[in-house]
């Protein structure tokens, strides 16, 4: 089995679970600092660059926000999510045009927690252009996981 850490990772990234032998982690829940893993398909997802600055525009930067500031303060949500935890995650994927196709799994919230949120896959995105951002990962809905950069 293949195990990829994605403590590197820039950005928000999407996991659709499948079988395909390689396992994703990351380090997840705040300080805690946990490691759950997911076998799948990795897919970064609605990153962009400033050029000038140098500048990371991403929806990661809206979930680190929420998540290091009250009500989690950095401790990762670690029980699971809440329901208001979900429409702010919900809310997020909405502004970044993700929640067509997007949302978080509410019969999964107490597997969830931050930086390692359940969603559901439910179709494919529509595109701007002649080229969607991923195809063929159906049947759908799909079961996957949000991951971004932890606040530890």
């Amino acid at each position: 089995m293949a195990l990829i850490r994605l403590w590197e990772l820039a950005g928000l990234a999407l996991i659709v679970e499948k079988s395909t032998g390689v396992h994703y982690s990351n380090q997840t829940g705040g300080t805690t600092c946990m490691q759950p893993e997911i076998e799948g398909v990795l897919i970064p997802i609605r990153n962009d660059v400033e050029l000038e600055s140098r500048r990371l525009i991403s929806p990661e930067n809206d979930l680190y926000q929420y998540f290091a500031g009250p009500p989690h303060q950095g401790t990762g949500a670690c029980r699971g999510l809440s329901l208001e935890d979900a429409d702010f995650i919900d809310g997020v994927l909405k502004h970044y045009k993700m929640r067509e196709y997007l949302c978080v799994d509410r019969e999964r919230l107490a597997e969830s927690h931050e930086a390692w949120v359940f969603v559901l896959v439910n179709q494919e995105p529509a595109s701007d252009s002649t080229t969607p951002l991923y195809t063929g990962l159906g049947p759908y809905p799909a079961r996957g996981v949000l991951t971004w950069a932890n606040t530890d």
